[in-house]
C-alpha cells in the first residue's frame, strides 16, 4: 500500500512539475487569439507581437500597440515588452513600454512606477489590471501640466470572453494650462457585461464623479457636483429583443456664486430587434473604417463603400419593420428661474411580412410625441436665449400658459403638429 502511495505521489509531482510548461503553451495560444480578436474587431487599436520567446517557467515578448485617431486617421505607435511567469493553473504577464514609463531624465512618477499586468487562467479567465501611482507631467514649452493622484483600473474577463466586469477608481486628476484649469475628483466606475451577439452586450453600469471644475484665467469657473451615469441593457424574448436605458444625474451646477440643481436626463431604446441592430452597428463600423482608410491611403473601392451603405440602409429598414421606440422619457433642468421639463418618444410599429414587402420608407409609419415646458422668466432674463425663442413664440411653436412656455408636438403620417401648427416632414429615411 505504501508503495502505491509513493507511486501516486510521484505521479502527482510529475504532473505538477509539467504544468508550467502546459500553462505556458496555453498562455501563448491565448495571447495570439486575443491579439487576432482585438485586431479584427475594430481598426483603431491594433496589437502586434514581434517576438514571443517561451521557456519552461516563463516567457518574454515584444510588440507594439498602434492607436489610430478616428477623426484624423493619424496613427500613434507604442512599443512594449512583457514578462510572463508560468504557474500551475495560469500565468502572470507584466507589461511596460519599451522605452520605460517616462522619457529618460524626466521624473513623471516620484513615488513608484505604474504596474500593468494580465493574469490568465487556463479555463479562460483573464484579469487586466493597471495600478497607477502619483503622476506629474509638465510641458515646459506650453506651460501645461497633468497631475494625477494615481488610481486603479481593472477588467476581469470570464466565460472565454463572453462575460466581463470592469472597475475604475481614481481619486483626483487635474489638467492646468495658460488658459484654463480642469479638476476632476472622486471618479468611480463599475460595469458588468455579457456578450449577446456580434458587437452587442447586455449588462449594467454606473459612473460617479464627485466634482468637476473648469476654471478660466479670467476668474470664471463652472463646477458640476454629484455627477452620475447609470445604464442598463437587457435582452428578452430569448435574446431576440433588446431594451436599453441610461440616466444622467447632476446634483448641482455652480457658476458665478450661483448654484442650482438637481438635473436629470433619461434616455431609452426599447424593443430593438437584436439581429437588425447588430447589422446596423456593424454597417456603421464598416463605413467608419472605409472613411478612415480613405483618409490614410486614399485607396477605397466604390463597390466596397456602396455595399456598406446598402447594408446600413437594409438593416435600418429591418430594424424599423421589427418595431421599436426611442426617446427621452424624462428631462429636468433646474435653473434659478424654475425647472425646464420635457419628454419625447418616437415609435415604429411591428410590420407583418406583407407590410414589410410594401414598405416604401421608414419615416412613413413613424409616430411620436414631445412635450417641453420652461419658465417665461428664463427667456426674459437671458437675452441670447430670448432671441432664439422669440421666432418660435411668434410662429406659435411655443405658447405661453401662465408663467411658462409650453410646446406639445405629435408626429404621424410624415406630419408634425406643434401646438396646432402643422409642418410636413421630408422623407429622409
Amino acid at each position: 500500500m505504501q508503495k502505491r502511495w509513493m507511486i501516486a505521489g510521484a505521479g502527482v509531482l510529475v504532473v505538477a512539475g509539467a504544468m508550467p510548461w502546459a500553462v505556458g503553451y496555453v498562455t501563448e495560444q491565448q495571447w495570439q487569439a486575443v491579439t487576432q480578436e482585438v485586431n479584427s474587431a475594430q481598426p483603431f487599436v491594433q496589437l502586434q507581437t514581434g517576438e514571443y520567446r517561451r521557456g519552461f517557467l516563463g516567457a518574454e515578448l515584444k510588440g507594439s500597440l498602434r492607436i489610430v485617431n478616428p477623426e484624423t486617421g493619424e496613427p500613434h505607435k507604442v512599443d512594449y515588452r512583457g514578462y510572463v511567469s508560468h504557474g500551475v493553473t495560469g500565468s502572470l504577464l507584466d507589461f511596460e513600454p519599451a522605452g520605460g514609463w517616462a522619457p529618460e531624465g524626466v521624473d513623471w512618477f516620484p513615488d513608484a512606477l505604474p504596474k500593468l499586468t494580465l493574469e490568465t487562467r487556463i479555463w479562460g479567465t483573464a484579469i487586466v489590471e493597471l495600478v497607477a501611482p502619483v503622476m506629474t507631467i509638465t510641458d515646459t514649452e506650453t506651460g501645461e501640466s497633468l497631475n494625477s493622484s494615481g488610481g486603479l483600473a481593472r477588467v476581469e474577463i470570464s466565460d472565454s470572453g463572453s462575460s466581463a466586469e470592469a472597475l475604475l477608481v481614481w481619486p483626483a486628476v487635474s489638467l492646468s494650462g495658460p488658459d484654463m484649469d480642469i479638476r476632476i475628483s472622486d471618479i468611480h466606475m463599475e460595469q458588468t457585461m455579457a456578450h449577446l451577439l456580434g458587437g452587442l452586450w447586455t449588462g449594467n453600469g454606473e459612473l460617479e464623479i464627485g466634482s468637476a471644475t473648469v476654471a478660466l484665467t479670467d476668474g470664471n469657473a463652472l463646477t458640476l457636483r454629484g455627477f452620475g451615469l447609470t445604464s442598463t441593457s437587457e435582452a428578452r424574448d430569448g435574446g431576440a429583443r433588446l431594451d436599453s436605458r441610461a440616466a444622467i444625474d447632476v446634483q448641482e451646477v455652480a457658476r458665478e456664486n450661483q448654484s442650482y440643481g438637481p438635473h436629470r436626463l433619461v434616455l431609452s431604446l426599447d424593443n430593438l430587434d437584436v439581429q437588425s441592430w447588430n447589422d446596423v452597428t456593424e454597417g456603421m463600423s464598416e463605413l467608419q473604417a472605409i472613411a478612415l482608410q480613405q483618409e490614410t491611403t486614399g485607396a477605397v473601392q466604390p463597390e466596397q463603400q456602396l455595399a456598406a451603405m446598402e447594408k446600413v440602409n437594409r438593416s435600418v429598414r429591418d430594424l424599423a419593420a421589427a418595431g421599436f421606440s426611442i426617446g427621452f422619457p424624462e428631462l429636468i433642468l433646474a435653473t434659478p428661474e424654475g425647472e425646464v421639463q420635457g419628454n419625447a418618444v418616437i415609435r415604429h410599429p411591428e410590420l407583418t411580412g406583407q407590410q414589410k414587402a410594401g414598405m416604401l420608407m421608414v419615416m412613413q409609419r413613424l409616430t411620436g410625441e414631445m412635450n417641453l415646458s420652461l419658465p417665461v422668466a428664463l427667456a426674459e432674463n437671458y437675452p441670447e436665449l430670448r432671441m432664439q425663442l422669440a421666432p418660435m413664440v411668434k410662429q406659435g411653436l411655443l405658447v405661453q400658459d401662465g408663467g411658462r412656455l409650453e410646446m406639445k408636438a405629435t408626429m404621424r403620417d410624415l406630419m408634425v403638429d406643434i401646438n396646432g401648427v402643422e409642418i410636413p416632414l421630408p422623407p429622409l429615411l
